[in-house]
């Protein structure tokens, strides 16, 4: 799992490598070994002679065409130079994470909507969820002082979900999943005695006893009053308005966190760790990084931002595809989700184009 889906075959019409085994997997790998925006889509668009990467642009808002009923462009504020630039476009894919994509909407159209283009439903900004984790255990492995780690697997384990799955049932709705690893200390275990001479010196060419531990990560249900909205009475040095946020979590996620943590506990000790020590460091919304569901999609404009092919329902020629159109959060990481998200939605723009109907 994780980051650990490398090439076996070089690609040099791409400018990519197979897997060089130097430990760059969480810098993004230079080499692109494995997929990442840097190394693959990136470069192909370049190819094209279709894009221009503009940083520094501050998108301001999403202009559009009351009569037409159609975005027709966005007007960026260059962050260096405070100059504004308007960019006219057909079609226009909004992917600024969940929170800024809410942000952009609701500061767009709105002389026809007073909550922004796609609040029409009154669903814009709502059901705003992230993973809420920071519980599990940790423990001490005894019975391999002989093995140390060889290689560079820049990962762990995991454990799927398994509460309320089948005829497991609980006192709450749905579940979480576990990530977690296992590891030896080296050298620094020694530095807090603060020895000298050939004490230290045999002390850190030892290493030290390993431990695992793992941490839980469970679902938020997409309450409509967790939402983030507009506070026009503050504004940054740009001028726009900041994004409040009004998010908590509630009794389901606090009852679900008894478990995430029993479980942990339970586990270690059926695998006969020792010291095994649960855990709770508190959590709030957002520490997660996996924000959604501030521009749910949906089968009804009435109680939803989306249509079914992440078009706006307000607007067709605008697609929200990040974690903004979500309408859950299971218990995985969802990034994969939006990449899926977004090149269905980029096919269907490309034939909806070709028909005339953007």
């Amino acid at each position: 799992h994780g980051r650990t889906s490398n090439m076996t075959q070089s690609k040099p019409e791409e400018g990519r490598v197979h897997c060089q085994y130097r430990n760059k997997c969480w810098l993004g790998c230079p080499f692109g070994g494995y997929f990442s925006t840097q190394a693959s889509t990136l470069p192909a668009a370049v190819k094209t002679g279709n894009l221009t990467l503009r940083p520094f642009s501050i998108v301001k808002e999403i202009l559009f065409d009351k009569d037409k009923k159609r975005a027709t462009g966005v007007e960026i504020i260059d962050a260096e130079t405070n100059e504004t630039y308007v960019f006219k476009s057909k079609i226009i894919f909004v992917n600024a994470s969940a929170l800024n994509s809410a942000w952009v909407l609701m500061n767009s159209a709105t002389d026809v909507w007073d909550g922004g283009l796609g609040s029409s439903s009154g669903e814009l900004g709502h059901n705003v969820m992230d993973h809420h984790f920071r519980v599990g255990a940790s423990a001490d492995v005894e019975g391999f002082d002989d093995k140390y780690t060889y290689g560079r697997r820049p990962s762990g384990f995991y454990v799927p979900r398994f509460r309320n799955w089948g005829s497991d049932k609980r006192d709450y709705l749905r579940g979480f999943g576990y990530q977690g690893g296992a590891s030896r200390s080296g050298w620094s275990k020694d530095i807090a005695e603060l020895g000298i001479g050939a004490g230290l010196k045999d002390a850190i060419t030892e290493p030290g006893p390993w431990t695992i531990g793992m941490t839980a990560f469970g679902e938020i249900l997409p309450y409509h009053e967790n939402k983030v909205y507009l506070n026009k009475k503050v504004t940054d040095k740009w001028g726009l308005p900041v994004l409040a946020m009004d998010v908590e979590i509630k009794e389901n996620e606090l009852k679900m966190r008894k478990d995430m943590q029993q479980d942990a506990i339970e586990m270690f000790e059926a695998a006969g760790l020792k010291n095994v020590q649960g855990w709770d460091a508190d959590y709030a919304p957002g520490m997660g990084i996996h924000e959604m569901g501030t521009a749910r999609m949906g089968r009804d404009p009435k109680s939803s931002v989306l249509n079914a092919h992440n078009q706006v329902w307000d607007a067709p020629n605008v697609f929200v595809t990040d974690g903004a159109a979500m309408t859950s959060a299971s218990c995985v990481n969802p990034s994969l989700t939006y990449m899926a998200l977004t090149a269905r939605a980029a096919d269907f723009a490309v034939e909806e184009l070709k028909r005339g109907n953007l």
